[in-house]
């Protein structure tokens, strides 16, 4: 970027290659008058006078808009066809000498756009070719919607009598704090704040001009036959498909594992929920819905047998939603769950809020909602709905979603889908968050199977760097963590290995180390061959202390314990269980932010073993609570681990997450006794055979425990008792304590919102 008055512009920068840039000869000294032909045009200029340092600055920089390049410096034509895998489009010049052309190779030739011969174009002449270059490089990669607001603020300079009030920034300069707003956030973000009466950059709402471009866009790289930009987040997004999909007495059957924006979505459709149960495992990780329960016969049983479909418009489901992939990265081979379902169901809705990237590598191949080609696609098959938070594991900012859609049969038009939409859109969306969105699609277009594949290997040697650890440790015969993932993988000859011995390149490209086979006891479920897989980049390191028969250990270090530790040094989980850290290696993750998490872990272990004093260790745990002066690190977790043992909350977790509560009323009806205070707030010591008013969620990753209309069952029951053991683990452990939506600490006790006695049922 370079400073025009106040205002930021798009800048140029560019690579020169030459080991003579820098000398007295006449090669040099036009590489310097070019150089500074380009400076006084504003263009930032790169000089590597080595072929190595030529490729780590093409490696590190992607703003690079164009590179020139010596052939005497950089003859192996490998070198080119390498960095075209990573920029097949940013132009190219070559220099060379006239007696040079017979030995370059056609495939060198190829990969340029221009050739240069510096002694003979003079600087001026060179120098614009490369500017003219630069300029239709970056006018061709930036998206419909991106490029038309980079070219609206930078050639519209008018006086606007509309919304917003700040006037793009102006507001902001008039006090001293929003002065210091304007500085922080920048006069580009600001003057990109516009009004929906802006109409050269179109409408979110009626999906016109640029934004409207940007969304068909969008639809091409993602394989659907329409997508949608949400501004609101995935949560909006499943709300949208359910308005879309659903009204009130028609049955749904959703997966128990869904995010509670699926449950509001029930809730506000008044759909009749039909719960789809997965699996768990020794861990407590939530797995996939197993085939049998898939199965037509298995899913006509389940409306039969459901308390709420009596009164349903339907005894046929009109919509499936599942989860995929898991929080834990369980996947699922998505053209089988579709198969499955083809003959219960017309419309099937996948929730990948956190799998926006699989499309883009073929690891992941058939395992998302819009796998391979829509145009392939059958009209005689479901259709399909798929949401990406585009903000979690792509480049997009917070908000910012997409809706996919593939059509088949019982399809919801346009117009029709447009309505739901319109419904829970703002009228004042952010275009920065739309602009984003776009350009998290072009990221993907441009360099997905790279991006990718790169976070993918960046997860593989952490995995592969703890497992060996943990090797070494055992040798030792002491303690280490692990990674959630197969022991022993195979390659394509039948070749065995340890998986901490693996080839990397096997383990990034070949699907089959990651498919849950049946019988391997890493996974711990029970599913026919080929039918789930995990996926490499969400990484779960495991703790000590349950064993793969899902019995207690004799040691184990609590999870949360290992988090606090980490949080004290500044580093952040996504997702802890009882005996399980996740850790998200989206493509924004580098080399040196693994190395800092297995150095911390390290850390852990020393101070564990040496019992450092908790005073030293997590010294803000210790301010706050001063019960813990006294204490080490390992007092602490043994003591944290006897507890839970004894209190078997892992087990009761397990029960209480794998049976379905009964439902003794629609979850609308239950949020309509909500509104009109037919509830009482109760602790859950008098909770039993009570009807809940709200879900119960525990969070992160936020799937309910409870949901709304359903009874708590018998105060010995899993539910009941999974929420005493996380009350006692709270009140004997504070600093530690759950974050668990819909309950609300008194005092130490859990209280939550019934129906009042004698309100109506159904």
């Amino acid at each position: 970027m370079v400073e025009t008055g106040t205002v930021k512009s798009l800048a140029y920068k560019v690579l020169l290659i030459n080991d003579q840039a820098e000398s007295s000869t006449a090669i040099g000294r036009a590489c310097r008058d070019i150089s500074k032909e380009l400076v006084n045009r504003d263009v930032e200029v790169i000089v590597a006078l080595t072929d190595e340092d030529a490729r780590s600055v093409i490696v590190s920089d992607p703003s690079l808009c164009a590179i020139l390049v010596d052939w005497t410096m950089i003859k192996r034509p490998e070198v080119f066809s390498a960095f075209r895998k990573r920029n097949a489009d940013v132009p190219v010049f070559l220099t060379r000498d006239r007696d040079e052309q017979e030995t370059i190779p056609l495939s060198v030739m190829e990969a340029v756009n221009e050739t240069v011969f510096l002694l003979e174009d003079t600087a001026p002449f060179i120098a614009g070719r490369i500017e003219v270059a630069c300029r239709r490089y970056v006018d061709e990669i930036a998206p419909p919607m991106f490029g038309s607001l980079v070219r609206f603020n930078k050639n519209v300079h008018e006086y606007s009598w509309h919304t917003p009030g700040h006037t793009g920034g102006v507001a902001f300069t008039k006090t001293a704090v929003g002065r210091v707003f304007f500085d922080y956030f920048g006069e580009n973000l600001l003057r990109s704040d516009l009004s929906i009466s802006v109409g050269e950059l179109g409408s979110l709402l009626d999906h016109s001009g640029p934004i409207g471009q940007s969304e068909k866009y969008i639809s091409r790289i993602f394989g659907s036959d329409r997508s949608y930009t949400v501004t609101n987040g995935s949560s909006t997004s499943n709300r949208i498909i359910y308005m879309a999909s659903i009204t009130a007495g028609d049955i749904a059957f959703c997966d128990r594992n869904c995010h509670k924006s699926v449950e509001q979505a029930m809730t506000i459709s008044g759909a009749v929920p039909t719960y789809l149960i997965p699996l768990r495992n020794y861990l407590g990780i939530i797995g996939p819905i197993p085939p049998a329960r898939l199965e037509a016969e298995a899913l006509k049983k389940l409306i039969a047998d459901s308390p709420l479909t009596k009164n349903a418009s339907s005894h046929k489901a009109l919509h499936a939603t599942i989860t995929n992939s898991t929080y834990d990265g369980v996947c699922y081979n998505v053209k089988r769950v579709v198969e499955l379902l083809d003959k219960s169901v017309d419309r099937i809705h996948f929730d990948e809020a956190w799998y926006g990237y699989a499309r883009f590598n073929k690891l992941y191949e058939d395992r998302y909602g819009m796998y391979g080609d829509a145009k392939d696609y059958s009209d005689d098959a479901p259709t399909i709905f798929t949401t990406h938070s585009t903000h979690k594991l792509l480049a997009a900012l917070s908000q910012a979603s997409y809706i996919h859609i593939r059509d088949g049969r019982n399809a919801i038009e346009h117009n029709r889908f447009n309505e739901a939409f319109m419904m829970n859109s703002s009228t004042s969306p952010l275009y920065s968050i739309i602009a984003s969105n776009e350009v998290a699609a072009s990221m993907m277009d441009e360099a997905g199977e790279l991006l990718t594949t790169e976070s993918i290997r960046e997860a593989v040697d952490f995995r592969q760097m703890i497992m060996r650890y943990n090797r070494e440790f055992a040798q030792k015969n002491t303690w280490f963590f692990r990674t959630w993932n197969a022991d022993m993988v195979r390659d394509e000859n039948g070749q065995s290995y340890s998986f901490a011995d693996a080839p990397p390149e096997l383990l990034t490209t070949n699907p089959d180390c990651w498919i849950m086979h049946p019988g391997d006891s890493w996974h711990g479920y029970d599913v026919e061959d080929g039918y789930a897989m995990l996926d490499p980049i969400k990484v779960s390191v495991v703790c000590p202390g349950v064993n793969r028969d899902g019995s207690m250990a004799d040691n184990g270090i609590p999870a949360m314990l290992l988090v606090s530790y980490l949080g004290a040094r500044g580093i952040v989980n996504e997702k802890t269980t009882d005996f399980t850290v996740l850790f998200l290696f989206s493509i924004g993750v580098t080399k040196g932010k693994s190395g800092t998490l297995v150095s911390a872990m390290l850390d852990f272990k020393e101070d564990y073993d040496n019992n450092a004093p908790l005073h030293e260790t997590m010294p803000d745990l210790v301010d706050n609570h001063p019960e813990y002066s006294d204490m080490g690190l390992r007092d602490l977790s043994n003591k944290m681990f006897a507890h839970m043992k004894a209190s078997q909350q892992t087990r009761i977790q397990s029960e209480a997450f794998s049976n379905l509560p009964h439902a003794d009323m629609m979850p609308q009806r239950a949020y309509q006794q909500l509104v009109h205070n037919h509830v009482e707030q109760i602790p859950i010591s008098q909770l039993a055979h009570r009807t809940l008013a709200t879900g119960i969620v525990p969070y992160p990753p936020g799937i309910p425990l409870m949901m709304p209309g359903e009874n708590a069952g018998a105060a010995d029951g899993p539910l009941i008792g999974y929420l005493k053991a996380l009350q006692h683990f709270d009140s004997k452990f504070p600093g530690f304590g759950h974050d668990t939506h819909g309950v609300e600490n008194i005092d130490g006790q859990y209280h939550v919102y019934v129906i009042k006695k004698g309100e109506g049922k159904a």
